[in-house]
């Protein structure tokens, strides 16, 4: 007991004098440490006014324009909070008769009214340091305020661009439980979205929560068609599903508000390609290259809906009907001139025309070209 008073005392010195405040903290933390002090009111008191004491100093060097480490001082900033908020709890504790009689719950909160926005200015200064756990911790404490006991009285209005940016930092540690913790109230962020729904999705795919994860590109996708991430990765969703019926219905949807979009244009004639309905395919296909006749993949996905239309006709053949393997030749002449010019506007594409066109030289007898090309693929 008497060296708890002495350290209480040697630590209110400090504080008066303005010096070792430091020091002060470190003594008040090492009295808590101890289970006999956890809840002792005065060492909290004095912890209180120790980092009062050091914030309200560092605060004045920035304002006087002095050198200041204002990542330390953001760090006092949460540590003065933390320990306000554990006196409170100590000022709120029911005596013998049940009995809560505040003393400092008043005054406290009405001075760190004033510097709670600083919370969440630290949390936007080690973002942009990408210390994105101490970032998230500054946010995850501004935001808790509008829950805490201490500040009931002040009506805090919930903040969705803070927690969009506690969600952004949850996403960036790829760490679920910070990502969803304040996920409602980011969604209210209008600005932002898209963003939202879109870390939340890889979120919900990073916890293997297809359901949620449809959801949300569902949602975004319709919300926002002019993206092509909830677009592509629904269309990819249902692939995988073994739903091509349902990614091709995401398609069309997309056509319907933008008939002229290259992106779902492209997107339908590759589904179609994967379905097999390749006549549709190659009108599609057509349709791209008339607008735009730079577009590699096009060209591509004509040639390959050709080579596949000889294939299956082939398995037909007979040499009782004879017709049909004049039609399989004519397709992959068909097919040629497209994977030609594939190869011509994305030479670095060798696995994707190398052995289209090795088939097609094989087919069509050609053999200098079928000879270069086997040279190139071994």
């Amino acid at each position: 007991m008497n060296a708890q008073k002495k350290e209480i005392a040697q630590a209110r010195a400090f504080i008066k004098s303005g010096k070792n405040l430091a020091q002060a903290e470190k003594l008040m933390l090492t009295l808590l440490k101890d289970s006999a002090n956890r809840n002792n009111e005065k060492v909290c008191v004095v912890l209180c006014d120790a980092l009062r004491k050091q914030y309200e100093e560092g605060n004045m060097n920035m304002y006087l324009k002095k050198p200041t480490d204002t990542a330390a001082l953001f760090n006092v900033a949460k540590r003065m909070f933390a320990a306000y908020e554990k006196l409170d709890s100590i000022d709120a504790t029911p005596d013998d008769k049940g009995r809560v009689r505040l003393k400092y719950r008043y005054k406290n909160s009405s001075f760190l009214d004033g510097y709670r926005k600083n919370l969440y200015s630290g949390g936007a200064f080690f973002i942009r340091r990408q210390q994105y756990k101490t970032a998230f911790d500054f946010i995850d404490m501004y935001l808790n305020t509008v829950s805490q006991p201490l500040f009931r009285d002040m009506h805090y209005p919930e903040d969705p661009e803070a927690a969009y940016w506690g969600l952004y930092c949850g996403y960036k540690l790829q760490d679920p439980v910070m990502t969803l913790k304040y996920k409602d109230i980011a969604l209210r962020d209008t600005v932002r979205e898209e963003s939202t729904m879109e870390y939340l999705a890889e979120t919900y795919k990073l916890l293997k929560d297809t359901v949620m994860y449809e959801k949300m590109l569902t949602t975004g996708f319709y919300r926002f068609k002019r993206s092509a991430y909830f677009f592509t990765y629904l269309v990819d969703f249902y692939n995988s599903m073994k739903r091509p019926d349902l990614a091709l219905g995401i398609i069309n949807d997309g056509l319907s508000s933008k008939e002229n979009s290259e992106l779902y244009l492209f997107a339908k004639c590759n589904q179609l390609l994967n379905m097999g309905r390749y006549d549709d395919c190659l009108a599609i296909c057509d349709t791209l290259i008339a607008r735009n006749d730079t577009l590699a993949d096009a060209y591509y996905n004509a040639g390959v809906a050709y080579i596949n239309k000889a294939i299956e006709l082939d398995k037909q053949y007979t040499k009782a009907n004879p017709k049909l393997r004049k039609q399989v030749i004519a397709y992959y002449n068909m097919s040629l001139p497209y994977m030609e010019k594939h190869r011509v506007l994305a030479p670095d594409q060798k696995d994707k025309w190398g052995a289209a066109l090795y088939k097609i030289y094989l087919e069509l007898n050609m053999g200098k070209k079928f000879e270069e090309i086997d040279r190139l693929l071994r």
